[in-house]
C-alpha cells in the first residue's frame, strides 16, 4: 500500500521538507489521468521541465499493478532508458470509491507530502449513461476536492487545478466566455452535462481551495508528430470518412470545429498551474478561438487526404428523420457499424458556439505558447492515424518524435 511506496521512494519525508522550504517547486505534485492522453503530457512536462516529484493515482489492484502501469507509459513517453522512475510514486487509487479507496492513515500521509492537484481523470465516453458518467465525473471530482481540503490542512496547498472541458457551453449559441458557465444551455450527451455539474461542484469550493479551471476543446495529436494513444471524437468520424462510410451528414459548412493539439493543451496547463494565482482570473479555454477550423473545411481537407468524394451536408433534422435510418438499413458489415458509432458525434456537425480565449493567450502568448490551425497540421494527424492502423499498432512518443526530429536520436 501507500505506506510501503512512500517509505521505499522516500517521497514523502522530500515532499514534507519541499513544502516547508517553499517556493515553486515546493511538495509533491499529484497528478489524476497520468496514464491518459492529457495526463500523461502533463506527466512528462513535469519530469522534464522540473525537478518535482509526481505521485500518479491510478486505478489498479495494488501498488504492483500501479506502479506496471505507469512505468508502462513512462516508456511509452521517453523509451526503456528514460531514468525517471524514481521521480514518480505510483498510487492504487479509485476516484468512484470512497476515500479513493485509500485508508484515514494512507490519505493523511499522502496528503501532507503533496502541495499541488492536477485533476485530469474522467470519463470521456459520449454513450455512458447519465448516473454512470455522474459517478465518475462529478463524484470522483468530488472526492479529488476533499483530498484537496485534507493536503490544505495538512501540509498546505498552493492549488487545485481541475481539467473541465470547453464543451461545458453545451447547446448556446455564440460567444461563450472564460468567465460563463451557466447561460441556460442544453446538453448533446452525458458527458457534456456530467462535465458541467463537476465545474459547477469545483466553483463551490472556492472559498476554501485555491482552485484553477482549464477548458480544452477537442483534443487531438501532436502538431509534429501526429502521436496519440486516443483515437475518440475527430477520429471517429475521420475513419468513418476513411472507410467511405458517409455520402451525406448532418450540418453546416460554416459550423465551427474547435480543434487543439495535446501538445498545446499539455504546454498551457503546465504554464498556467505554475503560475502565481491571478486575482480570481482561474478558468481558461484552452482551445483554437479564432483560430478553429468548421465542418466545411475538415470535410475538404479530409477528402484531399484521402481522395475521397465529400459527403453532401443535409439539415440536421432532415438527414436524422429520413436519410440516417435508411442508410443505416442498406449498409453492411464495417459501413454500418461506422454509421452507429458516427451518430454520437452528428451534433457536433451544427454546432453554433465559439469560445473567447483571450484570458488565455494573455498569459501564454508571452510565454511562447500558441496553438496552431488544425490545417497546418491536419496531414500529421492523418499520417500518424493511418500507419498506426487507428491505435492498432504500438507507436510509442520516444520513437515518433526522433524520427520527426523533435528530440534527439
Amino acid at each position: 500500500m501507500l505506506d510501503a511506496g512512500v517509505r521505499d521512494a522516500g517521497v514523502r519525508e522530500a515532499g514534507e521538507r519541499d513544502i516547508r522550504e517553499g517556493g515553486a517547486d515546493s511538495g509533491m505534485l499529484l497528478l489524476t489521468g497520468a496514464t491518459g492522453l492529457l495526463g500523461m503530457q502533463v506527466l512528462a512536462r513535469y519530469l522534464e521541465r522540473t525537478e518535482r516529484r509526481v505521485c500518479a493515482l491510478v486505478r489498479a489492484d495494488g501498488r504492483e499493478q500501479a506502479e506496471e502501469r505507469v512505468e508502462a507509459t513512462l516508456t511509452t513517453l521517453f523509451g526503456r532508458r528514460h531514468g525517471h522512475s524514481d521521480r514518480v510514486l505510483a498510487v492504487p487509487a479509485d476516484i468512484e470509491a470512497e476515500g479513493l479507496g485509500l485508508d484515514a492513515h494512507d490519505r493523511g500521509r499522502l496528503a501532507a507530502a503533496v502541495s499541488d492537484v492536477i485533476h485530469c481523470a474522467a470519463s470521456v465516453s459520449f454513450s455512458l449513461p447519465l448516473e454512470r458518467s455522474r459517478q465518475i465525473n462529478v463524484a470522483g471530482t468530488r472526492r479529488m476536492l476533499e483530498l484537496a481540503e485534507l493536503c490544505r490542512r495538512q501540509g498546505g496547498l498552493r492549488r487545485f487545478s481541475y481539467v473541465s472541458t470547453a464543451y461545458v457551453a453545451g447547446t448556446h449559441a455564440g460567444e461563450f466566455s472564460e468567465d460563463q458557465l451557466e447561460v441556460g444551455q442544453g446538453f448533446r450527451n452525458p458527458y457534456e452535462r456530467s462535465k458541467f455539474e463537476a465545474e459547477q461542484l469545483v466553483r463551490s469550493y472556492r472559498g476554501r481551495l485555491p482552485i484553477q479551471v482549464f477548458r480544452p476543446s477537442i483534443i487531438v495529436g501532436e502538431r509534429t508528430t501526429g502521436w496519440t494513444v486516443s483515437f475518440n471524437v475527430l477520429y471517429a468520424p475521420l475513419k468513418a470518412f476513411a472507410r467511405g462510410a458517409y455520402v451525406a451528414l448532418p450540418g453546416r459548412r460554416s459550423a465551427p470545429v474547435d480543434v487543439v493539439p495535446v501538445d498545446y493543451v499539455a504546454d498551457a496547463v503546465f504554464e498556467l498551474a505554475n503560475r502565481p494565482a491571478d486575482g480570481g482570473e482561474d478558468t481558461y479555454h484552452l482551445v483554437a478561438g479564432p483560430s478553429a477550423s468548421s465542418v466545411g473545411r475538415l470535410l475538404d481537407l479530409s477528402a484531399r487526404y484521402f481522395r475521397r468524394r465529400p459527403p453532401r451536408l443535409l439539415p440536421p433534422g432532415v438527414y436524422r428523420r429520413l436519410l440516417h435510418p435508411l442508410l443505416v438499413l442498406t449498409s453492411r458489415g464495417k459501413r454500418r457499424s461506422a454509421l452507429r458509432r458516427s451518430e454520437a458525434y452528428f451534433p457536433y456537425f451544427a454546432t453554433r458556439v465559439r469560445y473567447d480565449n483571450r484570458r488565455a493567450r494573455r498569459h501564454l502568448v508571452p510565454a511562447g505558447i500558441d496553438t496552431t490551425p488544425i490545417e497546418r497540421y491536419f496531414d500529421q494527424l492523418a499520417n500518424f492515424a493511418v500507419r498506426t492502423r487507428w491505435g492498432r499498432l504500438d507507436a510509442p512518443r520516444a520513437r515518433g518524435r526522433r524520427a520527426s526530429g523533435a528530440e534527439p536520436g
